[in-house]
């Protein structure tokens, strides 16, 4: 009995420090402090070299990226899932316990109308229930890494997660923390906190007003 209790002790202490260890900040940095995340001039970047990419490609990429959706999710889209009245895309959360759960982020109009254009190329709409872009999370990869060559980004950050983060931490300075956790699909709000740990434009510059008493 005391052995069973001592190991329970263990395993409270063990997740204890975990804890204490693991900062917000090194969930948006690898180990050798490389940032796991663009940054808005990075993004601008890698946008514009999949403005090169073949048009379904493209759009793919622009969707990832507007919407900070995972490939998977992206992946799953079909024709009904976008609403051009509204101007947003309705995308399950794949990463939940049940299926069915749903969120909708906004889109630029124009990337909605050219994707709804898309599913019906031909004059011959996809059936409601038909994926939109019918390829693999392979092949879906590779058009990310091939954007990110083009414009010269390479690291950790170069990777569709390094998407996801970069829309994460520059949604959330200019919009409410609880809107960016909807468009995410976060359970958590302690998990959309994560990225405040990035240093942003606004930090830099209130260093920058202490450097002046140096």
């Amino acid at each position: 009995m005391v052995q069973s209790v001592n190991s329970v002790n263990q395993v409270s202490d063990n997740s204890i420090s975990r804890e204490i260890n693991e900062s917000p900040v090194s969930f948006l940095f690898d180990r050798r402090g490389q940032r796991k995340y663009l940054t808005v001039v990075e993004r601008r970047l890698w946008l514009r070299a999949a403005q090169k990419m073949p048009l379904r490609s493209r759009l793919f990429l622009q969707t990832l990226a507007y919407s900070g959706a995972r490939i998977s999710e992206v992946l799953s889209l079909v024709p009904v899932s976008f609403d051009e009245s509204e101007g947003v895309v309705i995308v399950e959360c794949l990463k939940k316990r049940s299926r069915g759960i749903y969120r909708a982020i906004p889109l630029p109009g124009t990337l909605v109308k050219e994707v709804m254009a898309l599913t019906a190329p031909d004059g011959t709409p996809l059936l409601a229930e038909q994926r939109i872009w019918n390829c693999s999370r392979t092949t879906a990869w590779k058009w990310v890494k091939q954007a990110m060559a083009l414009a010269k980004l390479a690291g950790p950050k170069a990777s569709p997660k390094g998407l996801r983060h970069s829309f994460g931490v520059n949604s959330l300075r200019s919009s409410p923390i609880t809107l960016v956790k909807k468009w995410l699909g976060h359970s958590r709000l302690s998990t959309t906190e994560i990225y405040v740990g990035a240093i942003g434009p606004e930090e830099r510059e209130i260093a920058a007003r202490i450097w002046k008493d140096f």
